[in-house]
This record gives structure tokens, sequence and C-alpha cells, in this order.
């Protein structure tokens, strides 16, 4: 999620929408409460970590035992000769120093190329993108979107397959997150006023949501381009029509003008980060949502009762709530006009005062079949979900998927499939998606003080989960997906700081997820009293410090950090967790940098995650704390696994447990991005030659002067010639070896 679209609004101005604002009223403890616990008891978690590090790796005691046959027990076979062992993964590449360039800097040995850019037309007939936003509003059905994020990469097969080993053809699916500084789309930045432009806000929608396009290598190496007027070429958008699959298809709650029998709705939104399935198709999530959605005052008097107003305050949208973008204030055309939340007619089926349940959804599209519909698949739950990352599939196995909610003081979940998966399933699309996204098990997770964790159902019927409940009474399922926020409220799952990107390692199968970051207004010194929504550090989110660099000061955990758990491979419902790595400067004290970076790998408020299929760990960032020292940049790691740290004293007097060290040959610096972007999104090749990774929004903190037509920064234009300056736009770009390599090794 881009940091400078953390919309907060003033004390005073209450109606405008704050995504900062935490939402979350239970009494759960925070993560933050729970490490603080468990320092207490480090002696018992150590054994704790033993014991189920040897359930993991299926060790156990055997008691010696006699036997009531006397004949001698036959020889054993001799043991099979054992598999060779692939060389140990070591990062190649020297580090890259950390600039203030606009442009991408990236490891020497290395090219950069761009793939497309907003506005890049993905068939023929439109014209190429002309850097004075004149194009039309309805041709951006047919370009690449803005705000690139997260993105995957499908080989394809010459039949026009999935092909999961194909490495020269693919296609690559692009999440387009937002358009808040639109400086590509209108030819003098959005109008201002208390009303928008039709034409802008009609543009602004088709700007949103997926890109699908195929890429070729070239004859001679591993670079890239986009296939113009390829038949896969597709952009799915917040006016494309999508079905609701699953528990809460057909839900009252899910009622619209549009779609009467809660079957249907229009658009996917601000789409962050991603995911993929085994069997070929891709998962868009749906997370900050209430940048487009508005309510009117006086709405909690026309609703149904204290149970649906007590839904709309959990999911951050209280009456007389205004969205920045203020699509609603465009017209009374149905292409605005379902952008208000609110009671306008008689009945559910007559307004869109359901259209905030009808987002913050996974979404599965087939990028192989370009006229296929897109399905919100409801098993998964709602709730702003920055991605979601399945673990290996296995054969005879549910597929896992985990997911976080990102915003302060949230959830992280994961949804366990009621079938097991079945490799011939591979390229069915959509109906192997209904078959094992529509049915299982959505969980919600509990870390507790001893370091272990629990997974708790979230299931009508269970947990109190139930019609009789007196916080929420819950009719169905249906009742719980949508609504499962309030679900962990009530099973006490614990309170995270912002649950951001995550990913599963390819072989042990731990799962990293960071927490990028937080600050004075949501943190307070170890010896204060919290009000509000601030907390307390403790042994999970541990430090609190003043940030003084330059004339900026910012207090609190700026620079961020990132957490992993394993799980119990006897019961998946259990969990172990410690903290991997902390984000600091290399020159800031140790108790702030517990990980001990240094110049060549220090680094500020992690976002973005990727695992490739080696185990080398890619991190990029997404700051506003280190940047007077350095724009957003991406790094790569070899990490170790849960439990390989030990306790250590945080700024500010916490004690907490810190994963090992980082050393120059564990995370090295391998890029950094222009200015005021951030880095975001990334996918590779099969044989790890090309790499693809999206710059978001550069130059977006700087006023530009459209006169005189200067801007904060001119990426991507003068990446191939720094004396061109056109307008900033996001862009994905392809890494390669100057001499046809795997990256990063």
């Amino acid at each position: 999620m881009s940091k400078q679209h953390d919309i907060v609004a003033s004390q005073d101005n209450a109606n405008e929408y704050d995504e900062d604002t935490i939402v979350n009223p239970s009494a759960n403890p925070h993560f933050e409460d729970v490490l603080a616990a468990r320092l207490s008891r480090r002696v018992a978690l150590k054994g704790g970590i033993t014991t189920a590090a040897s359930a993991l790796l299926g060790g156990s005691i055997l008691s010696a035992c006699g036997s009531s046959d006397d004949s001698p027990a036959p020889a054993p076979a001799p043991a099979p000769a054992p598999a060779p062992q692939p060389a140990p993964l070591k990062i190649g590449f020297n580090a890259v120093a950390k600039n203030k360039n606009d442009l991408v800097t990236v490891a020497d040995g290395y090219n950069v190329s761009i793939l497309h850019a907003l506005g890049d037309p993905m068939h023929f007939g439109d014209e190429s993108w002309k850097d004075d936003g004149s194009e039309t509003a309805d041709s951006y059905n047919r370009r690449v979107g803005d705000g690139h994020d997260g993105m995957y990469f499908f080989g394809l097969s010459d039949a026009g397959a999935f092909d999961a080993k194909r490495s020269d053809r693919g296609l690559l699916a692009v999440n387009h997150e937002y358009v808040v500084a639109p400086y590509g789309l209108h030819p003098a930045g959005r109008a201002t006023g208390a009303a928008r432009n039709a034409t802008e806000v009609e543009k602004e929608i088709y700007a949103h949501g997926v890109s699908v396009c195929e890429v070729k290598r070239d004859a001679t190496g591993t670079a890239m381009s986009m296939v113009r007027g390829s038949k896969y070429n597709r952009r799915v958008t917040s006016a494309t029509t999508m079905d609701f699959t699953g528990p809460a298809k057909g839900s009252a709650q899910l009622q619209t003008l549009f779609s009467p029998t809660g079957v249907q709705t229009r658009g996917t939104n601000n789409n962050c980060a991603n995911g993929y399935t085994p069997w070929g198709t891709y998962l868009t999530c749906e997370e900050n949502y209430l940048n487009v959605i508005s309510r009117a005052a006086g709405d909690d008097a026309l609703r149904s009762g204290a149970k649906e107003v007590a839904s709309l305050s959990r999911y951050g949208l209280p009456q007389n709530r205004k969205s920045p973008y203020l699509w609603e204030t465009a017209g009374t055309a149905d292409l605005f006009a379902r952008w208000n939340s609110s009671v306008t007619g008689a009945a559910a089926t007559a307004d869109y005062r359901n259209t905030i349940n009808t987002f913050g959804w996974v979404v599965e599209i087939d990028p192989f079949a370009p006229d296929s519909v897109p399905a919100k698949r409801t098993a998964l739950g709602r709730f702003n979900h920055e991605g979601a990352w399945p673990a290996e599939a296995v054969a005879g196995k549910p597929i896992v998927i985990y997911m976080g909610d990102d915003s302060r003081n949230e959830y992280i979940y994961k949804f366990v499939s009621k079938a097991n998966w079945d490799a011939a399933d591979v390229g069915k699309g959509m109906a192997a998606g209904a078959k094992y996204l529509d049915e299982g098990t959505l969980y919600v997770a509990k870390f507790n003080a001893d370091g272990t964790g629990n997974w708790m159902a979230l299931t009508f019927g269970a947990n109190g989960l139930t019609a009789a409940n007196t916080t929420y009474a819950f009719a169905d399922q249906a009742d719980v997906v949508i609504n499962a926020r309030i679900a962990g409220d009530i099973l006490g799952a614990t309170k995270m700081d912002r649950p951001e990107w995550g990913a599963v390692h390819p072989t042990n199968g731990e799962v990293y997820m960071t927490l990028t970051n937080n600050n004075e207004a949501n943190r307070v010194p170890p010896t204060s009293t919290p009000t509000g929504r601030q907390a307390k550090p403790d042994a999970a989110n541990p430090r609190y410090y003043e940030d003084m660099k330059g004339t900026a000061s910012q207090k609190g955990n700026p620079n961020g950090h990132i957490i992993r758990w394993k799980e119990d491979a006897a019961d998946v419902t259990k969990l172990t967790w410690d903290v991997y790595l902390f984000g600091a400067q290399a020159d800031a004290a140790a108790d702030v940098n517990l990980s001990g970076l240094a110049d060549s790998n220090d680094f500020s408020s992690p976002d973005g995650l990727y695992f490739d299929k080696r185990g080398m760990l890619w991190i990029q960032t997404d700051d506003g704390a280190y940047t007077d020292i350095t724009n957003c940049m991406m790094l790569a790691a070899l990490p170790g696994k849960v439990g390989d740290g030990g306790v250590a004293n945080a700024a500010g007097g916490t004690q907490t447990i810190a994963g090992a060290k980082a050393t120059s040959d564990t995370l090295r610096r391998f890029l950094v991005g222009p200015k005021e972007c951030e880095i975001t999104g990334i996918a590779m090749t099969p044989d790890y030659k090309t790499l693809f990774f999206n710059v978001q929004h550069p130059g977006e903190e700087s006023t530009p002067d459209w006169n005189a037509k200067t801007f904060g920064s001119y990426w991507p234009a003068n990446q191939a010639d720094p004396t061109v300056k056109k307008r900033p736009r996001s862009a994905t770009v392809v890494i390669t070896r100057k001499d046809g390599g795997e990256i990063g090794i």
C-alpha cells in the first residue's frame, strides 16, 4: 500500500476518510502485549521451540521394548545412497549504494528496461500515450492502468495453456492500486471543486483494477516485451461485471440495484497485493476500497438496526464519511451513484447501500480465458485484503492460503480448502477455483505468550459464532465471512500492526509477513499511558524511539519489521513464531538496529515480499522515514528459520526475540528506485533469468507545475536518457543479467 495515500483526516473534519483510523474496538490482546508477556517466560519458550521443531521434523523418542519372538531380527536393508545436494544459495551481486537518483539503480551486471507504464495501449487502434492527459476515458478499458502493484507471471504454452515451466512466453497479471496523484491521467491533474468532473472520474474508474498482457522474450536474450494486440490482453476495471461465489453468494447483505439477488457486482478496486493458484489463475486483493465509498450524514437512522450499523462502523464506514476520490459526486448516472453506500431507496434492491459489502474480497481471474467472468471468492473472508499467498500445493492435501488485513490492530487469516489438491486440475481455470476456493475453513490467528499460536476457525455455529451471540448475532456462514473482522474479535484473535505482504518459504513452509511501521499517533513510550488508538511497545513491536534525520523527527517505530511462523506438522491449527528482521538505519543505536544492519543492507518500512522457488527472499520498501537519505529499494535475503535468534533489548527498554542478525551474506541491497516512489510487486520467470517489479507513483510528493512541466520525478521516460523530461508514471520494470544468467546469485 502506498505510504502517500495514508490520507489522514484532521480531528475537526471527521467526515473525511482516514484509512489509518483504528476501527477494532475489541479488548483482544495486541501482538505487542503477547510478546511482552512471552519474554517473562523465555525459558519455557526455549523449550517450546525445541518441542515444536521436533514435531515439525517428524522426530520422536522411542522406548526400548521386549519381543515375544526370540528369533533374531532380519538385517535392515542397506540405506540408499544419498541424493546429491544442490549447492547452497549465495547472493552473487555487489550491494547497490543508497541514493536519491531519479532512476532505477540496479546492481552491476544487470540491465533495466520498461515493460509497460500507465496509459500504454494494449491493443491496436488506440494512440500511444501522448504525455498530455488527452487519452479518452473509454480507451483505459484497453490501456495499462495506474498505480502498478502486485503481479504474477504465468507461463504460456504454444497451445495457449498454463505451463508452469515456460519462461520465454507468458501472461503477466498486474494490479493497479491508486490514481490519487493522477499526473498522467488528466491534462492538469485532478480538477478542484466539491463535485468531481465526470470525464475524469470515468477515466479513473477504468484505470483501476488489473491488466493482463502477453509477454515474450526477444530472440537473443532474456529481456521481455509486451505483445501488443495479443488476444490474451485484457483489462479488468472498477466497472467489470463479477460473480459472487461461496457462502455469501445471494446474501441479502450483497443485494444492490445492479444485482437484486446478490449474486453479482461490478468492479474490483484498490488492488494492492495478489496471489496465484496452482491451477493457473490470478488472485487480486481488494485493500483500501474505502477510498471510493462514501456514506451520508444521518444514515444510521435509516438502517435496519444496531447490527447493521455495527458492521458498517467495524469496517470503517460511519455515517457522514466522504471518500477522498468523491466518485459519487460526478453525476447521477449509475456509474457514479453506485459509490454512495447510503440508504436512498425503499429497499436494498433499489439503491447501493450494500456497496461497502461488495468490496474487500479476494477476486479470482483466469488470465487464459479473456472472456471469463472474474469471481469474488467469499469463503476467504471480507476485510482489507493486502494479498493472498498460497503454500506449496501437495497432492492429496488441502490448498492453504495466508492473508493479512492491512489496517492497524487487525488480524492475520488463513483459508484451508475442503477439497484436496489434484494436479489433474491444472489448467481448469474458474472451475478449479470453484472446487478449491468456494468451500473450506477460514481461520484467524492467535499468538500465545509462550511463542506458540493457534488458528481458530471462523465457522458459523462454533466458537460462539451463533445467533445467540450478544456482541453480534450471526445469521449464517455468509454473515460470518462478510463480517470476518467481528468474528475475529469474538474469538479473541491477536491484534497486529498492519499486516502487509506475506510470502511462504518454498522448502520449509515457514510464513513471513511484513509489519511496515508504526508512528507517534499509534505508539507511546513504555512509561506512558496510552489513550485512544495508541499502544505501548512490547516484544513483537518493541521499539519506541525518536528518529532525527535532517529537520525531520519521527517518533515510534518508523522503520518496521518482519515476523514469521511455522506450523505444527501434526496439527496445522498450531504454530510457533518469532520476529525475523527489524528495519533500521545502519548508523542507528544498537537497540534500534536490532538486526545489525550495515550500509549494504539497511532499509526502512518493509512492505513487499516474494520467495522465488530457490528460496531467495526479496524484500521491498515503502518508506517515509529514511527518504532523506535514500529512495525506496529492493533487497535479496537468504533467511534462516524460526528460532535462530535470541533475546534482545529494544530502544525504550522493551525486551524482544530477534532473529539471527543479518550479514552481507544473508541480506544485500539489489536496487534503488527513482524519486518519491514505492517499490512494489515482484514476479520471476521459472528459469530465474527475468525479474519483474513495479515502481508506483514516482514523484508523487512534489507539487507539479503544469505550465512549466516540472515534476518531482521524470521517471520512467528518463531511465534510458536522463535528459528526457516527461510526466512521471507508474510502470513495470524488467531486470535481466547482462550475461543471461540467473538473477541474484
